[in-house]
């Protein structure tokens, strides 16, 4: 069965990302388009425009030439857009770089996306010459690290800046591709995601059909700009209806919440581990924060409890969406005023979507009301992996259906529901256990702050249940109580076997869980 979304097609948008974007900057003028939070420091509507005009006439006058690769290495800073859509409009292709990542991820990257400049900040520096060092050694080829703020022995990114007149690349926005984030998709290493200028500007306007930014909206902004949900949420998204953006360098949760009332924010856009916070922090209860109308959280799974527990607490609108890099990045969104929605879902389908719901074994559509692999097709799929035709073709089926590798449901009014990943699903004895369900089950538990699952095998060689548990400080708890608290909320199949405790659960920047790493942890006595 394929599904549709509810609400009418969108246009295709067949505009260059930084002309998108910035097409009413001139007119927005002195209104603030990004402020840095730390420094102090607003950039305008009108300075941005001017900033990204002369940077991308300076990068062409530096050599930068249609379908060239800049890499970014940063933090949230104001220049962050600034260097992305100057090198859109240059003609080129920002490839974005983790700030935690070391230098020899960064290497592989800058190799497999041939980027030919990289575009640092001095905190990172060092490590962002490591990289470029291991580049060297290992192709001979040089990479010249430029910086958005000074650093001995390298030229700032606005040294390029120029007033020459240079000609304006011919970009195909339905070929070319603006962005280039990496992402190990459903499986494998890391891939080059190559992103077109039609797919990212045409998602922004499926996205808008169904929730509202407008100029005077305030925007926080903790969410990593090299992620694809920062980048569209927090920069594309925002910039594009003339929000203002408060720019957090990294999330620090007393400047969080800090920033939330001081600055009067409007919009937060989050991952779970921020919404546990906003539940829990005793300190979140003596905020005003009357300004504030919508949470959208997004990016890993979050549980319903802890959705209307914030809901309750904070007295506004919280949603959910859903997607991947690979759909540049949302398929599925919280409608604005849908408060009939139920908590827990991540929305409907968005405009000019399709989807289907498929037996990851047989590959058959599953029974109405079932659960099955989420496949999606639309303008906001992926054009491909870069140089990976065959992970490409494993991921996008011959007829444009994206194999998301997520297990999802729909209700009867077209809410959706994403249960967990199809290789993270656990098999004992032939049940299937979802980690998350039993996740969201143990941080409910008040002595347990933050909580992970996945399958191991036991002396019998069964897959089963097991549970890394971060415990509130202070607040005793053991192996058996955390055990029996979920065994006494789910279906005896689903109890946890096993129990580890640690100091804290990997996560990456999204906020997704690093499960391999916590496969990769020796056994340990619970």
């Amino acid at each position: 069965m394929i599904y549709k979304s509810r609400y009418p097609d969108v246009a295709v948008v067949d505009r260059p990302l930084h002309e998108r974007i910035l097409a009413d900057a001139v007119r927005r003028g002195e209104r603030p388009a990004l402020v840095d939070v730390a420094g102090g420091r607003t950039l305008t509507y009108g300075e941005l425009a001017g900033l990204v005009r002369k940077l991308a006439a300076g990068l062409a006058v530096e050599g930068l030439r249609k379908g060239d690769v800049v890499a970014l290495h940063s933090p949230n800073t104001i220049l962050f857009p600034v260097v992305l859509y100057a090198t859109s409009a240059a003609g080129g292709t920002v490839t974005t770089l983790s700030p935690l990542a070391t230098p020899a991820e960064i290497a592989k990257q800058l190799v497999d996306s041939e980027a030919r400049l990289m575009v640092s900040v001095s905190p990172l520096v060092e490590t962002a010459r490591a990289a470029v060092g291991l580049v060297r050694r290992q192709t001979g080829r040089d990479i010249e690290v430029l910086v958005c703020d000074t650093a001995e022995g390298h030229r700032p990114v606005l040294g390029l800046l120029s007033d020459s007149e240079v000609s304006t690349p011919d970009i195909d926005p339905a070929v070319d591709v603006a962005v280039l984030p990496y992402s190990s998709g459903t499986t494998g290493v890391p891939k080059g995601v190559m992103l077109t200028h039609r797919n990212l500007c045409t998602n922004l306007e499926q996205i808008a059909a169904v929730h509202r930014l407008a100029e005077g909206d305030r925007v926080i902004a903790i969410l990593p700009f090299f992620h694809i949900f920062g980048l569209t949420a927090l920069l594309n998204g925002a910039l594009l209806r003339g929000a203002t953006v408060y720019v957090h360098a990294r999330f620090d949760l007393d400047a969080f919440l800090t920033s939330l009332e001081r600055d009067r924010i409007t919009h937060a856009y989050v991952a779970p581990p921020v919404m546990l916070a906003l539940a829990k922090h005793p300190a979140v209860g003596n905020l005003d924060l009357s300004h504030l109308r919508r949470i959208i959280c997004a990016a890993a799974p979050l549980d319903a409890g802890v959705q209307a527990a914030v809901a309750d607490r904070l007295g506004v609108e919280v949603g959910q969406g859903y997607g991947m890099t690979e759909l540049s990045p949302v398929s599925h969104l919280h409608a604005d005023d849908d408060l009939d929605e139920p908590v827990g879902s991540v929305g409907g389908l968005l405009p000019s979507t399709r989807a289907r719901l498929v037996d990851p074994v047989s590959g058959l559509d599953v029974a109405e009301g079932e659960a099955g692999e989420v496949w999606i097709r639309g303008p906001q799929v992926m054009k491909g992996y870069l140089g990976r035709p065959e992970d490409t073709d494993a991921t996008v089926d011959a007829e444009g259906w994206l194999h998301t590798g997520d297990i999802g449901r729909v209700d009867e009014d077209g809410n959706w529901f994403i249960v967990d990943r199809v290789k993270e699903l656990i098999k004992y004895k032939g049940y299937q256990v979802a980690p998350a369900e039993l996740e969201a089950i143990l941080v409910g538990h008040p002595g347990i702050a933050d909580a992970a699952v996945i399958g191991v095998h036991d002396e019998e060689g069964n897959e089963v249940p097991k549970a890394f548990v971060v415990p509130v400080s202070g607040v005793p708890i053991s192996a058996s109580e955390v055990m029996a608290h979920v065994a006494g909320q789910v279906a005896p199949y689903k109890k946890i076997r096993r129990v580890q405790f640690i100091e804290a659960v990997p996560k990456a920047a999204s906020g997704k869980i690093l499960r391999r790493l916590l496969r990769e942890r020796g056994p340990v006595r619970s």
